[in-house]
């Protein structure tokens, strides 16, 4: 339990790829971190592209960084949705600036794209956003997870397995 005390939030919007919201959900939370979900509407339940729902425990607007270890975001079609408010965008450059661990997968740089935080970073991704990525000043890179520093990326489902576990080195400060 070599996360207990830490405290994750896991960003979520309708269409989540759900295996990349839940898998790291789960795997940082079987090492003993506390995760909240977190959504534009406290309460609400989003649904994944396959189906599987998720329940908003807190709005983004009322969280702050500086109150969490890390923070998850995962594909699918909801980065392209997430990346659109000011207060997630402010969320992710508040962890960036901390450098606590930020973990994406698949389309989620999109949000650190337009967070703003990527040139000069190294990332992986789905292999549909690399020019965005490169576009954005990051080197990319066609392997499973890629650590730098405190951002943690990956690309696909396939990968979880890896990402969760470097997700958690982070957090763990391994």
């Amino acid at each position: 339990m070599r996360l207990t005390g830490k405290k994750v939030i896991a960003l979520v919007d309708e269409e989540f790829e759900d295996l990349e919201l839940w898998y790291p959900v789960y795997r940082v939370s079987e090492e003993g971190a506390e995760v909240h979900l977190a959504g534009l509407e406290k309460g609400k339940t989003y649904t994944g592209k396959y189906g599987v729902p998720a329940t908003a425990e807190y709005s983004w607007d009322e969280l702050n960084a500086e109150d969490y270890d890390g923070i998850l975001v995962p594909g699918g079609w909801a980065p392209d949705k997430i990346r659109r408010y000011s207060a997630v965008l402010k969320l992710v450059q508040d962890f960036n600036t901390a450098k606590k661990p930020i973990g994406q997968i698949c389309h989620a740089g999109w949000v650190l794209i337009s967070a703003k935080i990527l040139k000069g970073v190294t990332v992986t991704s789905t292999p549909g956003i690399r020019d965005d990525m490169e576009n954005a000043g990051a080197i990319w890179k066609d392997e499973p997870v890629v650590t730098d520093g405190h951002i943690i990326s990956a690309r696909r489902p396939p990968d979880l397995p890896p990402y969760g576990k470097a997700f958690c080195d982070a957090l763990a400060g391994e």
